[in-house]
């Protein structure tokens, strides 16, 4: 089946209506521990739910820690949700591989793609009722990627602004992938690709806006780094740039991608800076029971993140997509 671009109705606030929530804070109730990978590599996870409705994955981004996602997460569990969430290897709170802790690097996709597979498998034993996967960014990516691989389809699955391409603009995509190449002949693959400058405010400003309009959440993002160092990550390295560019290459040209039986909801935006919403519109259209929702400049790349007009709308999808497929 070709993708659809759903409508359904907008929703000024969620219902029934929560209390505040403090975004700064961990809430009640939740679990905070490491999960082991199968290499023995400690993996930084978080439980929030009972259940009642169902199991759901929260898979982050990349340089994205369990903070950013607290109130979405605490949402969906007061929905009735047993939310799982975890740091990805090398971010987070998930330790880091190379001696510079700012930089986000990795090996191989493949690596995160094992972990998620045996974190997933755990997971789905914990508890009974439907599954769902939401997941952002880089673990949009991910998901996809291991669920083409053969990774056990949960009911469900929502990908938010889904890394299947790169915004590589100014440069062409073949400049973007000979550049990584050529840092990595030089030997600088575990090396920052680029500076992060959050030295000013205006420089501050420039990068929440390629990220949310909404400069308090923003502003979270920035103080759980400052309170919480271990976990604050800065640029990716020149192997993860070469990996990703590669990666979303082989996915979404590759025949894999027209096996995915998974009943997927796909939220994007035309005016994400970070990922390629063109290859999102084109990989849509080959997922067999695929609905596509694509926001215009009211959105940044963190839609889940973004002022309540569109978050609240985004959340508003997701639940009556979850309630429709995931029963």
């Amino acid at each position: 089946m070709a993708y659809q671009n759903v409508t359904m109705p907008r929703m000024d606030s969620p219902s029934p209506p929560f209390p505040v929530f403090d975004r700064r804070a961990w809430p009640m109730g939740g679990r905070l521990d490491y999960w082991t990978a199968a290499d023995g590599w400690p993996i930084r996870r978080y439980r929030l739910g009972r259940g009642t409705r169902g199991q759901m994955l929260v898979l982050g981004g990349r340089g994205d820690m369990i903070e950013k996602y607290l109130d979405v997460m605490h949402d969906w569990a007061l929905r009735g949700w047993a939310v799982t969430s975890f740091d990805w290897r090398g971010q987070g709170g998930s330790g880091r591989l190379t001696g510079d802790p700012m930089c986000g690097h990795i090996d191989d996709f493949g690596t995160w793609i094992a972990d998620v597979n045996g974190l997933a498998a755990d997971w789905r034993a914990e508890g009974d009722g439907p599954s769902a996967i939401v997941a952002h960014s880089m673990g949009g990516h991910l998901m996809l990627r291991a669920l083409a691989e053969g990774m056990a389809s949960p009911d469900a699955a929502v990908a938010v602004a889904p890394m299947l391409g790169l915004h590589t603009a100014p440069l062409p995509r073949w400049l973007a992938v000979a550049i990584a190449r050529a840092n990595i002949v030089l030997g600088r693959s575990e090396r920052q690709a680029w500076t992060q400058k959050e030295d000013s405010a205006r420089q501050r400003m420039m990068r929440q806006k390629r990220l949310t309009h909404d400069p308090e959440r923003y502003a979270d993002e920035l103080w759980w780094r400052d309170h919480s160092r271990e976990v604050a990550l800065g640029p990716p390295s020149w192997n993860w740039v070469a990996q990703a560019l590669e990666s979303t290459r082989v996915l979404a040209q590759g025949d894999a991608i027209a096996r995915i039986a998974t009943p997927l909801l796909i939220l994007a935006t035309d005016a994400d800076q970070l990922v390629s919403t063109p290859t999102i519109r084109q990989v849509a259209a080959r997922l067999p029971d695929a609905r596509l929702h694509i926001y215009g400049r009211e959105a940044a790349h963190e839609i889940l993140r973004e002022l309540d007009p569109v978050r609240l709308d985004a959340l508003a999808r997701i639940d009556a997509f979850l309630d429709e497929a995931a029963r």
